[in-house]
């Protein structure tokens, strides 16, 4: 069938690039696509063209068979009257025996009408005895060749005789009707006539005409339906159909089609207007496209760099997008999210909370939604919120928006000041609370006191001053560590710091009886450092080796480099001689702090950097801020380095970091260190 398509139809197709259609395979599929290629006005008048004809081939029919009908009653009726006829004549003489006068007076009848093909009488057992054209003979009854035939009608003919039975039967020669009429003389049944007659032949040729008219008629209406419909093709069809070909091609994207049937008139108008239409569509295409696609690229990159996750759902609840944060929450990295129901693919806590507020609104009930989620590997706070995309008119609902954020981070933050500020509150309240309280005795019992008293009251308000103070620039200190301002580091050589930390607690040591001791590499080398915190650094470490030391322990301060440079000339077997596995052309300098003490518990060891963690306020009675370790930390980090620990209750505790050399690199120090103080902010630890 392509080939017989005009050249407007067939260049529309090659322009739409649409695959021609699969040819039909049987001829119900050929009917069928020929009957689609007709337009809707053609197939009603078709249809309507069909059932008039069907109406009036029916009245025709229903006349000619009431004609027909009417003529085979009257055939029926003259058969009838024609038995009685003979009937009325021939009883007497059947009753009397009078057989010649019967034989004569029934021959007679039968040559008076053509109509008549045959004539018996029968005798009431059923027999017949005399026949016309063919008769038994009576006078040579002992005949071998006499015919003798019985005829067996119902008992209900007996008994109405002027009812006689009239039925109908096919020959060779035609169609005859049988009547059968009972003879009764004087009462009694004698016997019965059988008479057939030929139908009237003007009711069989009725018959035939009818056929042939009804025929007739149908073909003529069927032939003037046919050369309607191509008429109709040929005038409206075609172009109605190259019209709407068009219109597709335009519906599917192909702003190229054209249609190039000349045609006049209205029809010729609506195509020249469509061919209009579709070139001021290709221009505006042509103009748009570009920033469309631009614009389309800027929203699925603004989607795919958002720091919240983000997932798109279509009307029925499918995913249709989810950008790489949501892929990470949800841990669905790699997985082929696009048409899969969101409710299918979430965790099955986080689905049962999320399924009642996304059923509200694919339902086209609500706008939006916003709850709260946690999930338990890893523990996470999540915060979605759902809200619906509709179309200009607000009423139908396109999909709907999701986006995830994690306020993991963000409650841990909370709590933890919270906590910081109830520790610090605390904190700062008791020393206070003892300054007041000793202050205030003084100040209304001043005259009552004795010297002696006074000096301890004054004497424990200036160690609880002490106390304040420490507290205050701890928090301080604390607080500046955790700014996001980067340190200035400047060469510098560690061992006057060790040296003079050691000088500040010779006294301290010697009053508990705790040995100090120094072992340093000759050449240390110099590092990138900040000396005030450094120092302080090792004052809290020392310090706190002190604290938990007693009599007969030491504290070690080590220094070295570490790992050892190490260069390794190629080996072609390198299992055949010794070798170097590690290569470091540029080690940190490792510093160590040590003691002998009574150690940390494994419990203590996990809070031990923590803010306002005290390890004497479950083992010992040593007073302390509790900010010691958090800060050395923080001044650790702010070196890009980290800060580990070891220890063993009963048997001392070592604390040890590495500080970057003076050739390191001071840019990317400073990248580290901002690396480990988000991590920590992560709650991820950086060791």
């Amino acid at each position: 069938m392509a080939s017989s398509l005009p050249p407007a139809i067939s260049d529309l197709a090659k322009s739409s690039e649409v695959p021609p259609p699969p040819e039909p395979e049987n001829w119900w599929s050929k009917i069928s696509l020929w009957w689609a290629e007709f337009s809707l006005q053609t197939k009603l008048l078709a249809i309507t063209t069909l059932a008039v004809s069907l109406l009036m081939t029916s009245i025709t029919f229903f006349v000619l068979n009431g004609i027909q009908r009417d003529a085979g009653m009257n055939d029926t009726r003259y058969a009838r009257d024609l038995g009685l006829l003979l009937s009325s004549n021939a009883t007497e003489l059947v009753a009397k025996g009078r057989e010649k006068d019967l034989a004569t007076v029934a021959e007679a009848f039968w040559r008076s009408s053509r109509s008549i093909r045959y004539i018996f009488f029968a005798d009431p057992t059923g027999e017949i005895y005399l026949g016309i054209p063919i008769s038994a003979t009576p006078d040579n009854s002992s005949s071998d060749l006499q015919l003798s035939r019985r005829l067996k009608l119902p008992n209900e003919l007996k008994k109405h005789p002027r009812n006689p039975l009239v039925r109908q039967h096919l020959t060779p020669k035609g169609q005859i009707n049988d009547v059968f009429v009972p003879m009764v003389w004087e009462g009694k049944y004698i016997g019965t006539l059988g008479i057939g007659v030929i139908p009237n032949e003007t009711a069989l040729a009725g018959a035939a005409l009818t056929r042939e008219v009804t025929v007739a008629v149908f073909i003529s209406i069927w032939v003037l339906v046919i050369l309607g419909a191509v008429f109709n093709a040929l005038t409206i069809t075609r172009p109605v159909k190259e019209l709407l070909n068009g219109v597709r091609a335009i519906a599917n994207g192909n702003f190229q089609a054209r249609i190039t049937l000349p045609m006049g008139g209205e029809l010729g108008e609506l195509l020249n207007g469509f061919n209009a239409m579709a070139s001021q569509l290709e221009d505006y295409d042509a103009a748009n496209i570009e920033e469309l696609t631009a614009a389309q690229v800027k929203q699925q990159s603004l989607i795919a760099t958002m720091a919240d996750g983000a997932i798109l759902l279509d009307e029925k609840g499918q995913i249709v997008l989810a950008n790489p944060t949501a892929r990470r929450l949800f841990r669905w990295e790699g997985r082929n999210l696009e048409s899969q129901e969101l409710i299918n693919v979430l965790p099955e806590l986080l689905a049962i909370e999320l399924h009642e507020p996304l059923d509200i609104l694919l339902k086209n009930i609500g706008e939006s939604n916003d709850l709260r989620c946690n999930l338990d590997e890893p523990p996470r706070t999540l915060r979605i919120v759902l809200q619906s995309v509709r179309d200009q008119s607000g009423e139908i609902l396109k999909g709907i928006a999701v986006t995830v954020q994690d306020l993991t981070r963000e409650v841990e933050l909370n709590a933890a000041q919270s906590r910081f500020i109830s520790n610090v509150s605390h904190e700062l309240r008791t020393p206070l609370f003892n300054i007041k309280s000793y202050v205030e005795t003084l100040y209304d019992l001043g005259d009552k006191l004795t010297e002696e008293e006074k000096l301890e009251f004054l004497g424990v308000a200036n160690s609880e001053t002490d106390r304040l103070t420490r507290l205050v620039n701890d928090v301080l200190d604390l607080s500046r560590l955790e700014s996001k301002n980067s340190l200035q580091l400047e060469p510098m050589d560690v061992r006057p710091a060790i040296e003079q930390t050691l000088r500040n607690y010779k006294l301290n040591a010697q009053e508990k009886k705790v040995k100090l001791e120094l072992n340093l590499d000759k050449d240390l080398p110099q590092i990138l450092g900040n000396w005030d915190l450094l120092l302080q650094v090792l004052d809290n470490l020392v310090g706190n080796g002190l604290k938990f030391s007693s009599n007969g322990d030491m504290i070690m301060l080590r220094a070295y480099t570490w790992p050892d440079t190490c260069i390794a000339s190629p080996l072609e077997n390198i299992y055949s001689a010794p070798h170097c596995e590690l290569i470091s052309p540029l080690p940190k300098l490792r510093i160590e702090v040590s003691d002998t003490g009574c150690g940390i518990s494994i419990k203590d060891q996990e809070y031990i950097f923590d803010r306002f963690y005290r390890v004497e306020n479950s083992v010992h009675t040593e007073v302390g801020t509790g900010l010691g370790l958090s800060i050395v930390r923080g001044i650790i980090e702010k070196h890009s380095g980290c800060i580990f620990m070891a220890s063993e209750p009963g048997v001392g505790t070592t604390f040890w970091f590495d500080l970057p050399l003076e050739q390191a690199d001071a840019d990317e120090l400073m990248l580290q260190a901002e690396r480990k103080s988000r991590q920590w902010d992560l709650g991820v630890n950086p060791t």
